[in-house]
């Protein structure tokens, strides 16, 4: 009898790459092929990232936490797909469970399947709290949408408030929590959309006499601008746990718990978009268990189905009922593939204890870029929670002035060096999956040390 690779695959062995063989680059990156490759492609493919403008390879293949280019060069991953394959790249257990599913049935729309039960009875049984309504999408954009509108649906209110930096995706609603600006979203937000400042501990706005934050009068500005800016009808608080796109921000531990205690005393619903943190990102199903809150809406994604497209809102209790009155079903959500990928994804995490994993090499991360503060004057702040971590590059640690040219040659100075990544500016974001040993995360990390230091030299830093 043929034993199934999901009875004899371990995923931590699977992880582990061979430092004698990867990073592997036989052609100087991008090499000719991926030039080749990427220049047919963008002949009509347009609106690329900033990443992949910076550093135009083109990628073959991936395996656990290693990724190969079309010109053989091998690269170990810091970015898994920017935050979405957190258990590396096509393991084996969620590749066969979505080849599965795929032979038996690839879409019902919305109608009831076995393996859709069974991941809504998973998440209810992981997730924190009460949150036990859910939805399915296909894209973390479509998610949030929907969280509005649940948002709206459940306290008959419409306006929204959001923070500065934050990002929750490129469609209108989304767009008008969050800080890009372009013309084709109109001329305003949307209406009713509020934005204010969500401490930064490294960049702070208010902070006490001894020069810690003040979180305090964060929330004391908050009910001001409630009392003054709006209308009164705010549904919901909308903001990411850690900011991903704003540069691996990390707020102080008692700001959720104060947030919590605000929102209820306002009648106001707490909405956190985990599209990037959640499903052992930080080290927890969702980062808001880190600080002991559960939101009343929460957007799960990108790990969720690593790299399957699959997202989720899930709701309090006493909230899932509006799902009943805003449209929420949608072509793709919920499909079969879908639901194989996200329950097997949050089955491996839970039988290999990933999260522990996740919280490993956040802390050992950690350790080495102190160490690499301490050797680099233009690293302002390093921070780190599981596997999603952030170097702040500045000019000058009094002034703290970003340092966005260190931030491109270092980032492209890694890479030429085998580390595949993800740039922000002058904020370097490292994403590592959970599933990396511990020799691979200090590899990677000795390589960005590197990249920093020629940069400063080449700078006139050193």
């Amino acid at each position: 009898m043929k034993t199934s690779v999901t009875e004899t695959f371990s995923t931590l062995d699977w992880g582990r790459v061979d430092l004698q063989r990867v990073p592997h680059l036989p052609v100087p990156p991008p090499g000719p092929q991926s030039k080749h490759w990427h220049d047919r492609c963008t002949k009509h493919f347009k609106g690329l990232s900033g990443q992949v403008k910076l550093f135009p390879v083109t990628f073959e293949s991936g395996t656990g936490c290693v990724l190969k280019d079309v010109d053989g060069n091998e690269y170990i991953d810091f970015s898994s797909g920017i935050y979405v394959t957190t258990l590396g790249h096509c393991h084996p257990k969620i590749a066969e469970g979505i080849a599965k599913a795929a032979g038996q049935l690839m879409n019902a729309h919305d109608f009831t399947t076995r393996i859709k039960t069974e991941l809504m009875e998973k998440l209810a049984a992981v997730l924190p709290g009460d949150l036990t309504g859910f939805q399915l999408y296909d894209s973390g954009t479509v998610a949030v949408e929907a969280g509005i509108r649940v948002l709206r649906a459940a306290t008959g209110k419409h306006e929204t408030i959001s923070c500065f930096n934050d990002y929750h995706g490129k469609t209108y609603g989304a767009v008008s929590l969050g800080q890009i600006r372009s013309h084709v979203y109109g001329a305003v937000r949307a209406p009713g959309a509020h934005m204010v400042p969500r401490p930064d501990t490294y960049r702070p706005v208010w902070t006490k006499p001894d020069g810690t934050i003040d979180t305090d009068k964060y929330i004391e500005f908050y009910g001001q601008y409630l009392d003054k800016a709006t209308i009164g009808a705010v549904a919901g608080f909308v903001l990411e746990p850690i900011q991903g796109w704003g540069g691996s921000v990390m707020p102080p531990d008692d700001f959720f718990p104060k947030l919590r205690k605000f929102c209820d005393d306002r009648k106001i619903l707490l909405m956190a978009d985990e599209v990037l943190t959640s499903w052992g990102r930080t080290g927890k199903f969702l980062c808001m268990e880190h600080w002991g809150v559960v939101p009343d809406v929460v957007t799960i994604g990108k790990g969720f189905g690593n790299g399957f497209p699959v997202t989720c809102v899930a709701v309090r209790e006493q909230f899932k009922e509006s799902f009943e009155s805003i449209s929420a079903s949608s072509s793709y959500g919920g499909n079969p593939m879908a639901c194989a990928a996200a329950l097997i994804s949050t089955q491996v995490i839970e039988e290999e204890n990933l999260l522990e994993r996740s919280t490993h090499l956040g802390n050992l991360a950690l350790k080495r870029m102190l160490q690499m503060k301490e050797h680099h004057k233009i690293v302002g702040d390093v921070r780190a929670k599981g596997c999603l971590m952030g170097i702040e590059l500045v000019k000058d640690r009094t002034t703290k002035e970003p340092f966005d040219k260190a931030g491109t040659l270092v980032y492209q100075k890694a890479f030429r060096k085998g580390l595949a990544w993800i740039p922000a500016g002058h904020i370097l974001r490292m994403s590592p999956p959970i599933v990396m040993d511990d020799a691979t995360l200090l590899k990677g990390l000795d390589i960005i040390d590197e990249a920093i230091g020629e940069t400063a030299k080449e700078l006139g830093y050193s």
